[in-house]
C-alpha cells in the first residue's frame, strides 16, 4: 500500500514519513511491555494481576506527561524541549531494563512513560506545519505512525525476548532506538509553531480548564476518546494471559506477533483523516465504533478458542481504535490553531486515563472471570461511547 504523505512546503515528504517514524518508535515505549507481562511476573516472582501494574503505570505515566509536558508545545521552543525529553526517556528505559523489583520496575516506567510524550506533540506540530488545507491528512500520517508503533512494538518486544530469553532486552533495544531519535527529530521541527505569546507556565496550565467548558467539540472527543480507548487497552493487557492459557499454551513471543497479524488494519487506518475531511469525524467515529464492537463480540465468542477468531477480531480493533482517535483529533485541530497543543492535551488526557482504567479493570476481570469477563467490561465501556455519539449527532 502506498501512503502519500501531506504534500506542502511546511512538511515536505520526507519530513513528514521521518515524524511518522519518530512517532511509532516514542509511542511503543508505552506498549511494548504489555506482551512481557507475562514474563515479568515470572521473572520477578509476582502475579499475574501485580505485573498488570506496569502496563497500567505506564498509561497513568502518559496521561502525567501529557497533562504537564504536551501544552509546552504552543510557546516553548519546540527544539529544545523534544531533544531534553528524549534524554530523559532514554534513561528512564535504562533504568527499568535493569529494575531488580517490581517496585523499581513501575517507578520507572512511570518516569519514562512521563516523558515520552514526543508524539503528542508531533502531531499538533505536523497540523500546524502542513496547514489548514493538508492538517488532515498530516494527523493521517502522524496517526499511522501512532499506530505502527503500538501494534508493531508488541510483535518487537515479544520476538526480543523469545531469541533473549529476558523481558530486560526488550527495554535496552527500545532504549537504543530512543536515543537515536535524539539526534534526528528535533532538527526537522521548526522552533516554534504556537502564537500563545509570552504565557507563563501557570497560566498555560491554568488554561485548559477553561478550554474544556468553553468547546463542546473537545468534550464529546475526550470522552469519546476515553471510553474506546479503555476497551482496547484491556484488550492487550490481558492478551497475552488469554494466549498463555490452556486453550492456547502459546508463550510470549505470540502475544508480540498480533501486532504483525494485525498490520494490514494499521495501514488502512490512513484513509481515516481524509474521510474525516469529506464524511466528518461523526461519521468516522459510527463506522470505528462498529468496527470496535464487531471485534469484541467475535473475540468473546468464536475467540475463546480459535486463533483465527483472536487475528481477525484485533484486525478490526486495530483499525477502529486507530480511526476512531483520528477523527476525534481532526475534530479538535479544526477549533483555534494557537491552542492546539493544549486542546491535543485534554484529548490524550482523557484518553489514557480511559486506558488506564480500562487496563486495570481488564487485568482485574480477566484473572476473576477469564476471558469471556474481560470482554464483557469492554463491552460496558463501548456502550458508554455509543451514547455519547447518539447525544452528539448535531456537533459535526
Amino acid at each position: 500500500m502506498t501512503v502519500e504523505a501531506p504534500a506542502r512546503p511546511g512538511l515536505s515528504r520526507g519530513t513528514a514519513l521521518t515524524l511518522a517514524v519518530a512517532g511509532a518508535l516514542t509511542v511503543a515505549n508505552i506498549y511494548f511491555p504489555q506482551p512481557l507481562l507475562d514474563a515479568i511476573a515470572s521473572g520477578l516472582g509476582v502475579s499475574d494481576s501485580a505485573a498488570g501494574l506496569v502496563a497500567t503505570a505506564a498509561q497513568i505515566g502518559y496521561a502525567f506527561g501529557i497533562s504537564l509536558v504536551v501544552p509546552l508545545a504552543d510557546v516553548a521552543r519546540l527544539r529544545r524541549l523534544v531533544t531534553v525529553l528524549l534524554a530523559l526517556t532514554t534513561a528512564g528505559l535504562l533504568v527499568a531494563a535493569a529494575a531488580p523489583n517490581l517496585a523499581t520496575l513501575t517507578v520507572a516506567t512511570v518516569a519514562l512513560s512521563t516523558t515520552t510524550v514526543v508524539p503528542q506533540i508531533l502531531m499538533p506540530t505536523a497540523a500546524s506545519m502542513a496547514g489548514p488545507a493538508h492538517s488532515g491528512r498530516a494527523v493521517g500520517m502522524i496517526g499511522i505512525g501512532l499506530t505502527l508503533g503500538s501494534t508493531l512494538s508488541r510483535t518487537l518486544s515479544g520476538a526480543v525476548v523469545g531469541l533473549s530469553g529476558d523481558w530486560r532486552t526488550a527495554y535496552l533495544v527500545a532504549a537504543a532506538l530512543t536515543g537515536a531519535l535524539a539526534l534526528v527529530v528535533p532538527r526537522l521541527l521548526p522552533e516554534r509553531t504556537g502564537r500563545g505569546g509570552d504565557v507563563s507556565y501557570r497560566k498555560l496550565i491554568g488554561s485548559m480548564p477553561g478550554l474544556l467548558v468553553a468547546h463542546a467539540e473537545l468534550r464529546l472527543s475526550a470522552y469519546l476518546g476515553g471510553t474506546v480507548f479503555a476497551a482496547f487497552s484491556a484488550f492487550w493487557a490481558t492478551l497475552a494471559f488469554h494466549l498463555a492459557g490452556p486453550a492456547f499454551g502459546k508463550g510470549v513471543a505470540w502475544a508480540g506477533l498480533f501486532g504483525l497479524f494485525s498490520l494490514p488494519a494499521a495501514l488502512l487506518s490512513y484513509s481515516a483523516g481524509r474521510l474525516s475531511d469529506q464524511r466528518g469525524p461523526l461519521y468516522v467515529n459510527t463506522l470505528a465504533l462498529g468496527c470496535v464492537g464487531v471485534a469484541f463480540l467475535l473475540m468473546g465468542t468464536v475467540g475463546t478458542t480459535s486463533m483465527a477468531a483472536l487475528v481477525i477480531g484485533c484486525n478490526l480493533l486495530v483499525y477502529g481504535g486507530s480511526c476512531w482517535q483520528i477523527a476525534n483529533q481532526v475534530r479538535i485541530f479544526r477549533l483555534d490553531e494557537r491552542i492546539r497543543a493544549r486542546l491535543n492535551t485534554l484529548f490524550m488526557l482523557a484518553s489514557f486515563a480511559g486506558g488506564a482504567v480500562g487496563t486495570l479493570t481488564g487485568t482485574l476481570l480477566y484473572e476473576a472471570y477469564g476471558w469471556t469477563g474481560m470482554v464483557l467490561g469492554c463491552g460496558g465501556f463501548l456502550a458508554l461511547a455509543a451514547a455519547g455519539l447518539l447525544r452528539a449527532r448535531h456537533l459535526d
